[in-house]
């Protein structure tokens, strides 16, 4: 079955055209930040019947909290109770705030149902962060190949006033986020084969470092051009503890630059074609190196199309894939994440479509990605198969980030449509330990780009 495509809201080429800043009307756009646009480039008013209200800026989070505390038991609207359950019973009442591939989890996976609250626009973003976004209405260019990033003043959003999908998904890429990422414990789950109970659970240490996002304000062309630099190293199952890469996504390149340790062999290889929809190691073709995050990696295998907006209920506030006191089994349930775990709210969303290039291959030839327009985060997107059929759906679970001041996903699950399988990923669920959103280098040796290098990753890796 085909599903249909989500209506959004009327956005013509008028107003694409108003949205591309030439140079006479770059002043007057960068004007509107602040003003009847937020810092970041959302609208800052609320929709007609109030549903969404409207952004009254930075909120200030509950007092208390710090690293190793739980995050939810800090927000703000943590006593908030749900005001709708939708199940298969009543999804296409309220279809036009769902995605198709939520409306398909809806009707297909028995059991699955979402919990909606009021809506909080808790997103915001530093001082620095704004102005770097307001001075990128002038100097956000992307490069002559039509997909690269050229230019932005950093941290913050290239292209506030997006033209473009391709531009919609660079503000998404780069979305203030620290200058770092750490997880002392991740696990990467998938469910088990239909028949079974027999999880794969790959236990690891991971860091994201993001040479961009330093406090203050450079044009990207004068650093390294590199949007991340990724290390993990696997402590289980068996079959994978021991094995560990670097790996380095690039703005202007395409593909990525991976090293991968192999302790059987006792040797770092390279390996050029481990990116896009390869297939990640270990988990049994549930997953590739695309997926992570809602997506990763470059963005050149597929054409972007900015649809326009629309109204939809998403993951949102949604801490329980944070909680890393809870127990794993009451978090993750054997088909789909404990809905009492999951929190939806209605916000307004930018809808891109990506279809593959004419020549390249991709085993989702289409996709379409749902981009919150108050922190420019994925929170949803479905994929399809070569034949037009749903054949993905992920979920990212946006918070309120206390140390930077912004919102970000980094916990996200994927549900597999064909087979009833689900990953979930880059979560804190049970695992005892909190991710960690660095906002300055300090003396970490992570926190540089020669820690990712093929020769220090041999240096540290087991013998």
């Amino acid at each position: 079955m085909i599903h249909p495509k989500p209506r959004v809201l009327a956005f013509s080429s008028l107003i694409l055209a108003l949205f591309a800043a030439s140079p006479g009307t770059q002043a007057a756009d960068a004007a509107r930040l602040g003003a009847e646009l937020t810092p970041l480039g959302a609208e800052r008013a609320g929709n007609k019947d109030g549903s969404i209200p409207a952004w009254s800026g930075n909120e200030v989070q509950q007092s208390g909290w710090s690293y190793g505390k739980l995050r939810g038991e800090h927000f703000k609207h943590k006593d908030d109770k749900p005001t709708l359950t939708i199940d298969a019973a009543n999804a296409d009442k309220y279809a036009e705030h769902l995605s198709p591939g939520q409306l398909a989890m809806l009707k297909q996976i028995k059991g699955y149902s979402m919990q909606v609250y009021p809506t909080r626009r808790s997103c915001g973003a530093p001082d620095f962060v704004a102005a770097n976004t307001k001075a990128s209405v002038s100097t956000g260019k992307l490069a002559a190949d039509g997909w690269g990033l050229k230019e932005a003043t950093v941290p913050g959003i290239p292209f506030p006033m997006p033209a473009s999908g391709i531009e919609a998904m660079w503000n998404a890429k780069m979305r203030y986020r620290g200058v770092g990422i750490d997880y002392k414990n991740v696990v990467t789950s998938v469910s088990p084969r239909k028949g079974s109970t027999e999880w794969i659970r790959a236990g690891q240490e991971f860091t994201a470092y993001m040479p961009w996002g330093a406090k203050g304000s450079t044009l990207l062309s004068k650093l390294p051009q590199v949007e991340y630099y990724a290390y993990f190293a696997y402590s289980s199952p068996t079959a994978l503890a021991g094995q560990a890469l670097s790996i380095t996504y690039f703005l202007d390149q395409e593909g990525s630059e991976t090293f991968y340790y192999f302790p059987g062999q006792r040797r770092v290889r390279r390996m050029p074609t481990y990116s896009y929809d390869s297939p990640q190691i270990g988990m049994e073709n549930q997953y590739t190196l695309d997926e992570p995050f809602v997506f990763n990696g470059t963005l050149d295998r597929f054409d972007w199309k900015l649809v326009g907006k629309k109204e939809l209920y998403v993951p949102y506030n949604a801490f329980g894939a944070y909680n890393f006191k809870g127990k794993f089994e009451d978090i993750a349930k054997p088909d789909f994440i404990n809905p009492a775990q999951r929190r939806y709210e209605l916000h307004r969303v930018w809808v891109v479509e990506a279809t593959v290039k004419k020549g390249m291959r991709h085993t989702a030839p289409k996709r379409t990605y749902f981009l919150d327009e108050d922190s420019w985060n994925m929170v949803l997107a479905d994929d399809y198969d070569a034949q037009g059929k749903l054949a993905k759906v992920r979920e990212g679970f946006l918070i309120p980030v206390y140390e930077t001041g912004t919102c970000d996903v980094s916990a996200f699950v994927q549900y597999n449509l064909n087979e009833g399988r689900y990953v979930f990923d880059m979560h804190a669920a049970g695992t005892g330990s909190d991710v960690r959103w660095l906002t300055e280098p300090g003396d970490s040796p992570r926190m540089k780009a020669s820690f990712y290098t093929s020769d220090n990753l041999r240096a540290i890796s087991d013998r």
